[in-house]
């Protein structure tokens, strides 16, 4: 799992260190990360061999040639980068990915269980705080249904 947030400094060569609980998740037949141009978020999104096929298994429910699905997989697949560790646990971050989000000295890396999102530390920190509000009142809103349910359940 990818937990917690990090800020990191990008060297001159655009390589950050991956977090060391983040390469012991990543584990597996793939020495490295997938990362790609999020679709939800001006950021990057990242992850191992369980992100790679969980996207394929959405564009997978759709019928192939269907425009969602092409979509998808050239969004997710057709931008998507294979990057390697090296042998103090960096990736270096493709430049037009970092042009494409400003990445351009220090980052914020934040897991996301099965996946984690490189930010721009600044855009990063206001998306925080508004995901802090709509959270907020997402939670609230979603308890108020959960007790008016059990309200109208017992009535």
């Amino acid at each position: 799992m990818f937990l917690s947030t990090f800020e990191k400094q990008l060297d001159a060569k655009r390589r950050i260190v991956v977090p060391q609980d983040y390469r012991a998740a990543l584990s597996g037949p793939v020495d490295g990360v997938f990362l790609f141009p999020s679709i939800r978020s001006d950021c990057l999104e990242g992850g191992g061999q369980a992100l790679f096929d969980r996207y394929g298994a959405v564009a997978d429910e759709l019928e192939f040639g269907d425009e969602l699905r092409d979509s998808i997989e050239r969004n997710v697949f057709g931008e998507m980068q294979r990057l390697s560790f090296d042998t103090a646990g960096r990736i270096t971050l493709p430049e037009s990915l970092c042009e494409q989000y400003g990445l351009t000295d220090w980052v914020a890396v934040v897991g996301l269980r099965d996946r984690f999102e490189i930010w721009e530390r600044d855009a990063y920190r206001a998306q925080r705080a508004a995901d802090r509000e709509r959270a907020r009142a997402g939670l609230a809103e979603m308890r108020a249904q959960q007790r008016q349910a059990r309200i109208g359940g017992a009535a």
